[in-house]
């Protein structure tokens, strides 16, 4: 079913004994956000709309909203903790941070029990390749190269999705309703760096030249923020802490992708350096 249907939505409530829910359901692609903006506004928005209120309606007894580090915009040098305003500079943030609004508005009139999770770029096996870190092993596996937006020197903080996964379980047991958690961590790499990682383990090469044969420099999207750095210090408070290595993550990954990736979908189609714009069909109301 689709978040955006409000009738299959209530008769989901209806007819399942529904307890708890954890919000992931989103359109979630920052490139692809600046050519179908109106797509990521209806189901960000409108779909988790639908979606909160069918949950107070049923009086489920706890609804985690899963939102994202890029709400509170760039920065090279400030933290962002959860009382840091949102400045969000594309589309896709701007979508999430709107949802937001709308969830923490549920607590604030009803005390409805939300709870807001904000995190750090999650990678691990399955993902599907429009995100950088498959993406970038399902081209090198392929023998070609890692397509970089603008300079490559933006960074971003990786964390693993079992770690992740540790983050939501956490947050469901000791989670306090109306409250926000940044699910971060510290490790931080540039996207050129990134590729230079995956070009080494991939191609079993350390040489600079090599390394710079295997990347290839793309136009940067419309706006490409430096840095996420969040503290996390709040979700620690509550016990968790991230645990699997990089090197131990990026080695299940790639081992993954040589193994899985045809079995995507479309799945060359997520390897362009830019999204493959197409029309959006919005779904007609009752």
């Amino acid at each position: 079913g689709d978040i955006c249907e409000s009738d299959f939505i209530k008769q989901l409530f209806k007819t399942e004994k529904i307890d708890i829910v954890l919000h992931f359901a989103a359109q979630t692609h920052v490139d692809l956000s600046f050519w179908r903006a109106l797509e990521f506004t209806y189901v960000n928005v409108y779909g988790t709309n639908v979606l909160v209120a069918a949950a107070h309606e049923a009086n489920v007894e706890k609804f985690v909203y899963v939102s994202t580090d890029e709400v509170y915009g760039g920065s090279t040098d400030e933290e962002f903790d959860e009382s840091s305003p949102k400045r969000p500079t594309n589309p896709y943030a701007s979508s999430k941070a709107a949802a937001e609004c709308f969830v923490q508005s549920y607590w604030e009139r009803y005390q409805f029990p939300v709870v807001i999770t904000r995190s750090s770029n999650v990678y691990g096996p399955h993902q599907y390749p429009e995100k950088v870190i498959p993406k970038f092993i399902s081209l090198l596996q392929q023998n070609r190269k890692c397509c970089i937006h603008g300079s490559g020197l933006q960074r971003r903080n990786f964390l693993y999705a079992t770690d992740v996964v540790e983050a939501f379980l956490t947050v469901l047991k000791e989670g306090k309703p109306g409250e926000i958690y940044n699910i971060g961590t510290n490790f931080e790499m540039s996207i050129a760096q990134l590729a230079k990682e995956l070009i080494h383990l991939i191609k079993k090469t350390s040489s600079e030249s090599e390394m710079e044969h295997w990347m290839d420099y793309v136009k940067d999207r419309p706006t490409n923020d430096l840095r996420y750095p969040m503290n996390s210090e709040k979700m620690h408070n509550l016990g968790w802490r991230p645990k699997v290595p990089w090197k131990e993550g990026i080695k299940k990954t790639i081992e993954w992708y040589k193994e899985n990736f045809h079995n995507w979908k479309n799945s060359e189609k997520a390897l362009e350096p830019f999204p493959v714009r197409e029309p959006f069909a919005q779904l007609s109301g009752p």
